[in-house]
C-alpha cells in the first residue's frame, strides 16, 4: 500500500517580473509564458490582500467556548481535524486546529485564505470563511467530510475497483484544473489529501492547501524526492533561486496517483533513474515507444491506461499532458482483469462533479 510521505518542497522565493524572450522564458521558466506568469502574479496579489483582510476578523475566542468537540477526524504533522457541533445553532462542521507552536500566524492565514479563494467546487472542500484565534492555537472551519481520507480504502497490490478508480480520476483532475485556472498550483496531491465522502468512493474532495502556491512561485527540493515529486524538481534549478512553479507538477502527481488507484502500489520511490531501477525502466519503456515492452509494475494495465499514464508521466514537463487529459480516457477500461471491463461503460464520470 503506498505509504504516507509528506510534501518535500517549499517556496524559496516570491514571484519577480519576468521580461525574457518567449524562447528564454521556455528554458529557463519551465515553459510559463508571460501570461501565466501574470496570472500567478495576480494570484499572489489576490492572497496578499485576502490574507490582510481575514487577520482583521479573526474571532479571538477559545474553540471550546464556541464549539463541541465530537471526534477527531484526522491528524498530520501540523494540525488536527474535529469533528464540531456550534454550541448555539447545532451546525455541524470540521475544525482544522493548527498549534501556535508549530504555526505562524501568516502560515494559517495563508492556508485559510487559499481555501476561500478557490470559491465552491464539488470535488474541493468548502471553506466556510471563519477563522479563530485561541491562547494556544488557529483554527479555521469548512464543511465536514466523515469517511477518512482516500489511503485507506486503496487495497495493497490491488488498489481500488476500476469504477470508483475512474471516477476518483476525473474529479481530481476537476478539482485541479479549476485550481490552476486560479493562477495557483495545489503541489501535494496524495491519498492523504483526499477525502471520501461516501464507502463506494462516489464522491471524493480535494482538502489541504498549505502547499499550494501562485504559479510561476521559484522552488527548491528540500529533501529527498518521494514518487509524487516530478522530475524537473530533482535537477538542479534553472534559477538560482529555483525552478517556477507550473501545473505540470500537478499532472505528474496525478499520474502517480493513478497509477496507486489502479494497482495498489507506487510505481518508483523516486524519479530518479540513476538511482531507482523501477524509474530507469520507465524511462527507457517510454521512450521506446513499443508498447509491448512494459514493465512488469505496469502489466495489467490496458493500452487506454498505458496511454493516459504515459501522458501525464512525461519526464519533459513542456510535453507533460495536462490534468484536464484525463476526461479523453474515461469509460474504457484501464485495467486488463477479468469482470473489471463490465464495470465501467460510457458517462460513469457523470456523477463525478
Amino acid at each position: 500500500m503506498p505509504g504516507k510521505a509528506s510534501q518535500t518542497e517549499h517556496m524559496e522565493a516570491a514571484h519577480g517580473e519576468h521580461t525574457e524572450s518567449r524562447e528564454e522564458e521556455e528554458e529557463g521558466l519551465g515553459g510559463l509564458t508571460a501570461e501565466e506568469l501574470r496570472q500567478g502574479q495576480e494570484a499572489a496579489l489576490a492572497l496578499e490582500a485576502r490574507m490582510a483582510l481575514s487577520a482583521q476578523s479573526l474571532v479571538r475566542a477559545e474553540v471550546d467556548e464556541l464549539y463541541e468537540h465530537v471526534r477527531a477526524l484526522g491528524q498530520g504533522r501540523f494540525g488536527r481535524v474535529w469533528l464540531v457541533t456550534h454550541r448555539q445553532e447545532g451546525t455541524v462542521l470540521a475544525l482544522k486546529q493548527l498549534p501556535k507552536a508549530s504555526t505562524t500566524l501568516r502560515g494559517f492565514l495563508y492556508e485559510f485564505c487559499v481555501g476561500l479563494s478557490l470559491g465552491s467546487h464539488a470535488a474541493i472542500v468548502a471553506a466556510c470563511g471563519v477563522g479563530l484565534e485561541s491562547a494556544d492555537s488557529y483554527s479555521f472551519l469548512t464543511e465536514p467530510v466523515l469517511h477518512g481520507d482516500l489511503i485507506g480504502y486503496i487495497r495493497p497490490k490491488v488498489g481500488l475497483p476500476q469504477a470508483a478508480a475512474q471516477r476518483c480520476a476525473a474529479q481530481l483532475a476537476s478539482a485541479l484544473e479549476h485550481i490552476h485556472s486560479l493562477g495557483l498550483v495545489y503541489r501535494d496531491l496524495k491519498p492523504e489529501n483526499v477525502l471520501v465522502c461516501d464507502p463506494d468512493c462516489r464522491q471524493v474532495k480535494l482538502a489541504d492547501f498549505g502547499h499550494t502556491r501562485p504559479r510561476g512561485t521559484l522552488l527548491r527540493l528540500a529533501g529527498a524526492p518521494i514518487p509524487y515529486t516530478a522530475p524537473e524538481l530533482c535537477a538542479p534549478p534553472p534559477l538560482p533561486e529555483g525552478l517556477p512553479i507550473q501545473p505540470a507538477l500537478d499532472a505528474w502527481a496525478l499520474g502517480v496517483l493513478l497509477f496507486c488507484l489502479l494497482t495498489g502500489y507506487f510505481p518508483w520511490d523516486q524519479p530518479l533513474a540513476e538511482t531507482d531501477p523501477f524509474y530507469e525502466d520507465f524511462v527507457v519503456w517510454q521512450a521506446s515507444g513499443q508498447p509491448d515492452h512494459r514493465p512488469r509494475p505496469w502489466f495489467g494495465l490496458t493500452p487506454t491506461a498505458d496511454t493516459l499514464l504515459l501522458g501525464l508521466l512525461e519526464p519533459q514537463p513542456r510535453r507533460r499532458s495536462p490534468v484536464s487529459s484525463v476526461r479523453g480516457f474515461l469509460g474504457r477500461p484501464w485495467r486488463q482483469r477479468e469482470g473489471e471491463a463490465e464495470e465501467v461503460y460510457p458517462g460513469e464520470d457523470e456523477d463525478s462533479g
